[in-house]
């Protein structure tokens, strides 16, 4: 009988987090060919969602719990529960109930299938205008940067395979991006419909601050195109200005009452070439600053508390 792990990053979720697991465990139930665990992270929520999780690992023997040192973000919190996973196939999913632990059959359907990764992907999103926006825009990003099918829709919830979660956490850098290391893996992905469903309770933790951090997580960590088209776009102004000059100083000889350009219109021009340049100088410093502090090791995560289970992969 295969075994299916559930991995649920929580934040601010101690009204929620008991309704998910009880969802997740009478699906699990009706389909009576899994065995299946829970490993739930806490990543420094400001309530008490530990004590939550606490209760359910009372509860449930199949459940581990871990409590992050501080709040080091939903992939940093993925990336902990993989190393306690001791499943064939894994199931991530959010703590507030928008994504439907009763439909988890249609993921785990598509793994027996042959795929290594399924999405749920939703018709009608039931997020804020302003994360659906970052949704699309983080879509968009990844198209260009990390090779997605155009056609692929990624979510935060998914089944993996096991050797595709092996995989991942041979990755030990501080900023994990858990869409890049999946599409760096495989390509044998696809979608299956689910439905999206409104917010138990609260809001979401997504601020801009760290919709901006987990983009400069996915192309700071696995692309080198932006270093790329900095360099393109520094020979696209350098060709510009040379064909300019080359213009001006024709068009001097040719014509010797010809007035160059003024002070105001140079200024101008070199406003826009400094910004370019301190744009790519920004672009240049982000890698830089990111290398030297993976060479200093710092921590993906930083567990405080660990209950129930055994010690998975770790």
């Amino acid at each position: 009988m295969s075994k299916v792990s559930f991995v649920i990053p929580c934040y601010a979720s101690a009204n929620t987090i008991a309704s998910v697991i009880q969802e997740l465990d009478c699906a699990m139930d009706k389909l009576g060919k899994y065995e299946w665990e829970y490993v739930i992270v806490n990543d420094c929520s400001p309530d008490h969602t530990f004590e939550a999780i606490k209760d359910l690992c009372e509860k449930y023997p199949n459940m581990i719990g871990i409590n992050l040192a501080r709040n080091f973000g939903q992939h940093a919190a993925l990336m902990a529960g993989f190393h306690y996973v001791s499943g064939e196939i894994v199931v991530c999913l959010d703590d507030d109930g928008q994504t439907p632990g009763n439909e988890v059959d249609k993921l785990l359907g598509q793994i027996e299938s042959g795929y290594d990764v399924v999405y749920a992907k939703y018709a009608n999103k039931r997020h804020s205008g302003f994360r659906n926006w970052g949704s699309r825009l983080n879509s968009k990003m990844t198209e260009f940067l990390l090779d997605k099918p155009d056609d692929l829709f990624i979510s935060s919830y998914f089944a993996v395979r096991d050797f595709i979660v092996d995989e991942m956490i041979k990755y030990e850098n501080a900023f994990p991006y858990v869409i890049g290391l999946v599409l760096r893996s495989t390509k044998n992905i696809t979608n299956v419909d689910v439905t999206h469903r409104d917010r138990m309770a609260g809001v979401s933790g997504y601020s801009v601050k760290k919709l901006i951090a987990l983009w400069l997580n996915g192309f700071t960590a696995f692309s080198v195109k932006p270093l790329r088209l900095a360099s393109i776009i520094g020979c696209l102004f350098a060709l510009f200005g040379f064909c300019v000059t080359l213009g001006l100083c024709v068009n001097k000889l040719l014509n010797s009452s010809t007035v160059l350009l003024g002070w105001s219109s140079t200024m101008a021009v070199m406003m826009i070439i400094g910004g370019i340049i301190l744009i790519v100088l920004g672009i240049i410093g982000e890698y830089i600053g990111r290398i030297y502090l993976c060479i200093n090791k710092a921590p993906q995560y930083i567990i405080r508390e660990k209950i129930g289970g055994s010690n998975g992969k770790e």
